[in-house]
This record gives C-alpha cells, structure tokens and sequence, in this order.
C-alpha cells in the first residue's frame, strides 16, 4: 500500500491563498476538452500556475497548460516540457509583468507520488510550487455547495531519522475583482452575445434541416415517377425543372475558373503560412549560432579562434576545401 504523501489536517499551513476565477475556470475547461479528446472520465491534465507572491501572501492569477509525455522505462513517470514551460512563463511575462510562476495543478482524487515526483520537476523553476487539485465529483460531492479544489504546499517531514517531500493542506479564500464578478456573471448567464450566436446557428440548423428534407422528397418524387410508381404531374415537374433551371450550372467554364480562382488563393495563403513558421524557425537558429559564436576569445597575437586553420580552445576544426577538393 502506498503511503501517504500528505499530512494529518491537524497540520495546517500558514499560508494566505487567494484564488481567483480565471484558474478555476481554465483548469475546469482544460478537464472537460480532454475527456471528450481522450473519450474518458479520468484524463491526465497538467499546467501551471501565474500569480503574485509577498512573503506568506499568495494570489494564483491565472494559469495555462503544459506539455507533457510518459517516461519511456516504464516506470509510469510523467515528464513536463521544461523548455515549453520555459518559453510560456516567458511570454506570460511579456503580457503581464507583475505575474511570477508560483506552481502547477493537476486533476486526482488526493496527491500521490506520483505528484511528488512531478513536484520535484518544477521545483527547478521555484523554490516552494504550490499544487492546485481539482478533484473530481462524485455522488456526495455533486450536491457541496464547496469548490472541488484543493491546495497543496510543499514541505520537508523526517521520521526515522530519514526525510521525504509530502504535501500540507493550505487553506483558500476566493478573491474576484470588480471586473472578474462581472466577467463571471455574464459567463454563468451564458452571455448575450453566445446566447445570440446560438440562437442564430439553431435557425440556421432547422432552415437546413428543411432545406435537406423538401430536397429528398423531391428526390422521391422524382425516382418513384421514373419506376413508374406514380402519375406524372405536369405541372410539379415543370416547376421543378423550371427550379432546376434558376440554379448555378457547376460545370461551366466560368465557375470552374473562378473556383480554381479560390482553390489557388486558399493555398497560397497556407504556403505563406508555412513559409513563415519556417523563416521564424530559421531566424531562431541563426540567432543561436550568432550568440554562439560571438562568445569566443581570441587567441595568440589577435587572431580570432573562427580564423582558418585556427584550433583555439572551443573552436572547430576548419575543412580546407581547396587542399581536399570540393
């Protein structure tokens, strides 16, 4: 039996949580997008969390996912995307200044070790992460007017004279400013602008569906008097034909050009597109190469180590192309 990794409640943490709504909407929209991915009740979900910290006083902001894959060893060990974690705190940054990396959070029942293990992953990037658990609703929980979240700080516990990581509850409190209370009003209403471009789509959705059903009945109609099931009408027919008539005819000369007209822009635009992500992937490798190899000293009386010939400490052996042929 595995043992516990979080101590007894009598052992309360000190800290002061605040967690805003923007976490915990995200965190439940991450959860529900990967259990109709993956096609179960129990995905594996895993982000991080942004926020600010004074001392003891700790606000989780915001939040966004990470990457993650499973240990090739089989040991059933989940490994995070350092550099993806990296690159977004970063980006993050850019955004919002003020806002640092203060933990990650995941979906489980109760912390494990497996989450210990994950802890140690992120404490590379700070000091003390915090878990925030979202725990999935069961039968007793569904009717708890209580947030199914837990958090979680890290800490040292030494019992025979040996020592391992486990986790401490941390009390929370619930903190929205004036514009979150307003944000999460309108999306608990469902919003006049969703609820707008819903109604729009069902009307869409039956004109459609009418459209489909009068089409095979005419269809219908048509095939039955072909096999002779019915009398003609004479009239009904001329109508359709007449109907028939007022359509676009697909296969003349100026609707296929003009379609190839739009087939060729659509894939123009999807080759820039590529075109792009490939230069920007190109422009990131030559500024590594520049950054590289602009670190380097020169050695003996000022020649530079990228001179030819040269073999200063770091450099790279240069191949003379005129002594060994092109």
């Amino acid at each position: 039996m595995e043992e516990p990794v979080v101590l007894p409640s009598s052992t309360t943490s000190a800290l002061s949580l605040s967690l805003h709504p923007l976490p915990i909407l995200n965190i439940s929209e991450h959860l529900t997008r990967r259990k109709l991915e993956k096609g179960t009740n129990n995905p594996f979900v895993i982000g991080a969390l942004l926020g600010t910290q004074n001392g003891r006083e700790v606000e989780i902001v915001n939040s966004f996912e990470l990457a993650s894959e499973e240990a090739q060893d089989g040991s059933g060990k989940i490994i995070v995307d350092s550099a993806f974690l990296i690159s977004r705190t970063q980006q993050y940054k850019q955004v919002f200044p003020s806002l640092e990396l203060i933990g990650w959070y995941t979906v489980a029942t109760q912390p494990s070790s497996l989450h210990i293990s994950l802890h140690e992953q992120f404490s590379s990037f700070v000091a003390t992460p915090l878990l925030l658990l979202l725990q999935p609703t069961t039968k007793e929980t569904k009717e708890s007017t209580a947030l199914p979240f837990k958090a979680y700080e890290p800490t040292i516990e030494i019992r025979d004279r040996k020592s391992r990581s486990v986790f401490v509850e941390a009390s929370y409190v619930v903190e929205t400013g004036e514009a979150e209370r307003i944000a999460v009003d309108w999306t608990a209403r469902g919003g006049e602008g969703g609820s707008t471009v819903l109604s729009q789509l069902q009307t869409q959705r039956a004109a459609v569906k009418m459209l489909h059903d009068r089409i095979q009945l005419l269809v219908s109609y048509v095939a039955s008097i072909i096999q002779e099931k019915q009398p003609k009408d004479h009239a009904a027919l001329r109508s359709l034909s007449a109907l028939l008539a007022s359509l676009p005819a697909s296969d003349r000369p100026e609707f296929r050009e003009e379609f190839d007209t739009e087939y060729a822009d659509v894939q123009i635009t999807a080759y820039l597109a590529s075109l792009t992500k490939s230069t920007h992937a190109l422009n990131e490798l030559v500024d590594k190469f520049v950054t590289m190899t602009s670190n380097r000293e020169p050695v003996g009386g000022g020649m530079s180590m990228r001179r030819r010939g040269g073999r200063g400490m770091g450099s790279v052996p240069h191949f003379d192309w005129d002594r060994h042929g092109r």
